[in-house]
C-alpha cells in the first residue's frame, strides 16, 4: 500500500524533486560551457522567471509568503508537464494503466500526482541556496530533447538532465534525471509494486488521502 511506502516516498523522490525542481532558483552563477539550443533557453528562461520572483522585494514582505508560493508553483507548472510525467508513471502493465483510463479518471490522477509532487518541493524552492548551474549540452531528436546540467554546490557537482518534449512549439519538461536516476521511473516503479498487490482503486484512494493531508497544512 502506498502509505507503507510513505518512507520511500517522502527522501529518495523528494530528492529529485528538491535537485530537479527546486534547482531552478541557483542563486549564484550559470556558467554556460556549451551554445545553447532552444531547449536550453526555455529552461533559462524559466530560470530567470524564478530568480526574479524570489528576489522581488516586495513579496518577501509578511504576509506574501503564499502569493509568492503561487507564483513559483505557476512559472515551474508551466514549464513541467505534469500530464505527461502522470502518462509515463503509468505506462505500465499491471492495474490500469493509463490507455485504459476515462479522461476524468486521468484529469484526477494528474491533479493528485501535481499536489504530491509541489508538496515535495514547495517548501524547498525559497530555501536553496546552491552556487549554481553549468550548462553542459543539450540533445536532441526531432521533438525530445535532454538538456543536461551540473548543480554546483560546495565542492560537489551533481549532474542533472532534464528531459522535454516539445508540445505545440513549446519545450515542456516531463522527467529529470538526477545522477542517473530518473524520477518518472523511480515513481513508476513504485506505483507498479503496489498495483501489484493492490487495486488502481487503492492507489488513487492513497493518492487522495495524501493530497487532502498536504492541502490541509
Amino acid at each position: 500500500m502506498l502509505i507503507r511506502r510513505s518512507t520511500m516516498m517522502g527522501t529518495f523522490p523528494q530528492l529529485l524533486c528538491v535537485l530537479g525542481l527546486t534547482l531552478l532558483c541557483s542563486w549564484g552563477f550559470v556558467v554556460q560551457d556549451a551554445r545553447a539550443g532552444e531547449a536550453t533557453d526555455a529552461m533559462k528562461s524559466t530560470i530567470d522567471e524564478v530568480l526574479r520572483i524570489i528576489q522581488d522585494k516586495d513579496l518577501k514582505q509578511p504576509g506574501k509568503s503564499e502569493q509568492r508560493r503561487k507564483l513559483l508553483e505557476k512559472v515551474v507548472g508551466e514549464r513541467f508537464d505534469y500530464q505527461e510525467m502522470s502518462l509515463r508513471t503509468l505506462s505500465i502493465s499491471e492495474g490500469a494503466p493509463w490507455k485504459n483510463l476515462s479522461e476524468k479518471e486521468r484529469e484526477e490522477f494528474v491533479g493528485l500526482f501535481q499536489t504530491l509532487l509541489v508538496n515535495l518541493y514547495a517548501d524547498k524552492v525559497e530555501a536553496y541556496t546552491g552556487e549554481g548551474v553549468k550548462y553542459i549540452n543539450e540533445r536532441t531528436e526531432k521533438d525530445y530533447a535532454e538538456v543536461r546540467t551540473k548543480v554546483l554546490t560546495g565542492k560537489t557537482e551533481i549532474p542533472l538532465d532534464y528531459r522535454l518534449l516539445n508540445k505545440s512549439s513549446v519545450w515542456r519538461v516531463y522527467d529529470v534525471v538526477v545522477d542517473g536516476t530518473s524520477l518518472v521511473r523511480n515513481y513508476r516503479d513504485q506505483f507498479k509494486s503496489i498495483l501489484r498487490s493492490s487495486t488502481y482503486a487503492d492507489l488513487v484512494d492513497q493518492l487522495r488521502k495524501k493530497s487532502n493531508k498536504i492541502k490541509a497544512q
